[in-house]
């Protein structure tokens, strides 16, 4: 049986974290790892208490750097497969299996969630034009075209894990993760995952704006630095 790790990266979120630690729990996963990023609500404490291994950020450094923490301690720990997973309980436990499959069966190294692969998906219409957009801009940033490309639930065998190197330590990790997938010649696969909206989900969510911000500061990385 290979060794899964699951890495949560949170900030704030106490009010949901308890119950997507034990909807992993109750389905059989028990590597389950929270990456506190210096919340300033009791998120720590209440994942601990929940059954998860907690590390913390002594500053808020970003979603990006809180993954990157988070799979370096599982790779550490002899993880033969990591799963990211969002802390706000949009993603559903019992797809993991799902998103490990094609990793298990040595076909790929990497799966990445999409949530506009499965018919009759429930994603605001605002929302859903925002992460078109974001398809675009991915493929012209990294060459690879997705139909979902800044979705938090992805899996990786501990050889892809151990090669991609986040460096891009807010939101822009996300195609930052692709545009190695793409440069390292890693084996990708989509699969298609449910994202349950709630009203605290789409608090938590990003913003128009804020994805203008994550585009910008992309391009000035990779091109203009």
């Amino acid at each position: 049986m290979p060794k899964i790790f699951i890495v949560i990266p949170a900030y704030n979120e106490a009010e949901s974290i308890s119950q997507v630690i034990r909807g992993l729990r109750k389905e059989g996963y028990t590597n389950v790892v929270v990456v506190d990023d210096c919340s300033s609500d009791n998120t720590a404490e209440t994942a601990r208490k929940a059954g998860a291994a907690v590390l913390e950020h002594v500053i808020n450094r970003g979603q990006g750097a809180a993954l990157q923490t988070g799979t370096d301690y599982a790779l550490e720990k002899g993880a033969d497969i990591i799963v990211h997973f969002d802390a706000d309980g949009q993603h559903d436990p019992k797809e993991i299996k799902d998103m490990m499959d094609p990793i298990k069966k040595g076909k790929v190294d990497v799966t990445l969630g999409s949530r506009f692969l499965r018919k009759g998906s429930n994603v605001p219409l605002l929302k859903r034009v925002v992460l078109k957009i974001g398809v675009i801009f991915t493929f012209f940033y990294s060459g690879i075209l997705l139909t979902d490309t800044h979705n938090g639930f992805r899996a990786l065998s501990s050889k892809a894990a151990g090669r991609i190197q986040i460096n891009q330590d807010r939101m822009e990790h996300a195609s930052e993760i692709i545009d190695q997938i793409k440069k390292k010649g890693i084996r990708y696969k989509e699969v298609p995952v449910t994202i349950r909206y709630t009203k605290y989900s789409r608090q938590k969510g990003q913003s128009a704006l804020n994805s203008i911000k994550i585009a910008a500061r992309l391009i000035w990385t990779k091109f203009l630095r």
